[in-house]
């Protein structure tokens, strides 16, 4: 009866060897095309169909506002090149994370990663889907606005079902994201050709003295710039997923080099368009500029523009989801959080926990609703990572010469660019000085204390509590440490 049981169970033991994944790192499953399809996906969002009437304002003319849509881009290619090099030369998923913890240490990867997963990334997440929320729902309440409530449950609705998405699968996250671009690209196109058809049909009076009533100052340009780069964010989202492209070293610049000029060229295009139907003053009085475009050139087929707008908020979401989840993934890699968070399902072979964490804290967000202020203050914590992180670039050149650079740009690229972030994350604190650029501050500062506490110094009742956490919801979500740490 025992030899039995055991052969039995060596059978089982067998059988689970042969069926059971080989690895339990991150699969290389993304090319080229869904490479793209993220940038350009992340990147049109709501962005473009809010921030024009932004950029405008603090212009107050139709030239700027369009030099301002390129000079944007340039800004996003410029630093997505810099981006490049760090991605090619650290080959880890993370974006920032890594690349800071190379060039300055734990301490500032570990506020970047602080600041990143309990309020920018998450916060980005929640406004995404209550703006997608809002789109679907408002054609049911014609004449008015929708209901709070419902809005909050169709966004946390969103989160859910995109949280599983890429929970689920690496690739049913990049096929859900390869569909929503498609889909997003159709209003764009549809925006670009009509504005392109009412160009060509002599609607040009609103491009005439387009220079006129031009009032700039350097905290006009700064928030302009802010405004403008709120619709590019995202232009580093494919450094985040790094580890699951393949042949990184090739896929990921030209990823960048065909994605974000596609971006800006969409977005000045999109912008040319707005303006053949609408004077700067209707822009400006406009609730939903991309909505008073489409019911004054497509009507009666107008329903399509918040339909599609609709598609292009869930892409972006969705994107933002499967980067966001891997910058999680990595901080518990490395010891800055829960080590659950850094475990991989072993039948899905995807970071499922931190996805998971990820869309908990964006459905917190999702209560109080009205996070519209937070998000635009804490942006500017996200240009001033930018700028550390790709001044990191510059110090590595001399620190760490040893690095092999299969992309290397010239050097005078990150340096224009760190300054360009340093005023970016100046402009709106000299412009509109206020309490909340303080308690921002103060805020990513505070994560030193969690630092200290609980990562430096490892107290002991901490890991009691930790230890069977771990252990508990291991077995309950499946979930297994990655066998080594890519090198």
């Amino acid at each position: 009866m025992q030899e039995t049981s055991l052969r039995k169970r060596r059978e089982d033991e067998k059988s689970l060897q042969s069926t059971e994944p080989k690895t339990t790192n991150l699969q290389k499953e993304l090319g080229l095309f869904s490479g793209i399809c993220i940038i350009v996906g992340t990147i049109i969002g709501s962005g473009i169909f809010i921030s024009p009437k932004s950029v405008l304002s603090n212009t107050e003319a139709v030239g700027p506002c369009l030099i301002i849509w390129a000079a944007c881009g340039i800004l996003a290619t410029l630093g997505a090149l810099c981006f490049a090099e760090l991605g090619t030369m650290i080959t880890k998923s993370g974006g920032e994370y890594p690349y800071l913890m190379e060039a300055f240490g734990p301490i500032p990867a570990y506020l970047f990663s602080w600041t990143s997963l309990f309020v920018i990334k998450p916060s980005s997440f929640a406004i995404i889907c209550l703006s997608f929320s809002e789109y679907v729902s408002s054609p049911f309440y014609a004449g008015c606005s929708p209901p709070q409530v419902v809005v909050k449950f169709l966004a946390a609705a969103a989160i859910l079902v995109i949280t599983m998405v890429n929970a689920l699968s690496v690739r049913l996250g990049s096929y859900v994201q390869n569909v929503f671009t498609a889909a997003k690209l159709v209003i764009v196109a549809v925006i670009i050709i009509s504005g392109l058809v009412l160009l060509a049909q002599g609607n040009t009076k609103n491009f005439e003295n387009s220079f006129e009533g031009t009032k700039l100052s350097v905290g006009a340009i700064g928030l302009a710039f802010y405004n403008g780069l709120w619709a590019y964010d995202g232009w580093n989202q494919l450094n985040y997923i790094t580890e699951e492209l393949e042949n990184p070293f090739r896929n990921l610049p030209l990823a960048i080099i065909i994605g974000i000029p596609l971006v800006t060229g969409c977005y000045i295009l999109m912008n040319v368009s707005y303006f053949t139907v609408m004077t700067a003053t209707e822009l400006l009085q406009s609730q939903a500029v991309a909505v008073t475009f489409g019911d004054r050139v497509l009507y009666p087929a107008s329903w399509v523009v918040p339909l599609f707008v609709a598609f292009s908020t869930i892409g972006a979401a969705n994107g933002s989801c499967f980067t966001a989840g891997r910058l999680v993934y990595v901080a518990g890699r490395e010891g800055h959080m829960l080590k659950v968070l850094s475990y991989i399902s072993v039948k899905r072979l995807t970071p499922a926990p931190a996805i998971i964490f990820h869309g908990i804290i964006a459905t917190i967000y999702i209560i109080p609703g009205d996070i519209n202020s937070l998000v635009n203050y804490f942006s500017f914590a996200a240009w001033l990572f930018y700028g550390l992180t790709i001044s990191g670039l510059v110090v590595m050149r001399f620190t760490r010469k040893e690095l092999k650079r299969p992309i290397k740009v010239p050097i005078v690229i990150p340096v224009v660019v760190t300054l360009l972030s340093l005023f970016l994350v100046l402009a709106p604190i000299i412009s509109m000085p206020a309490w909340e650029y303080l308690y921002c501050v103060l805020f990513m500062l505070s994560g030193l204390i969690f630092y200290f506490l609980f990562v430096r110094y490892k107290f002991g009742w901490a890991q009691k509590i930790s230890k069977p956490l771990t252990m508990h919801l291991q077995m309950l979500m499946e979930v297994v440490p990655p066998e080594e740490p890519p090198e």
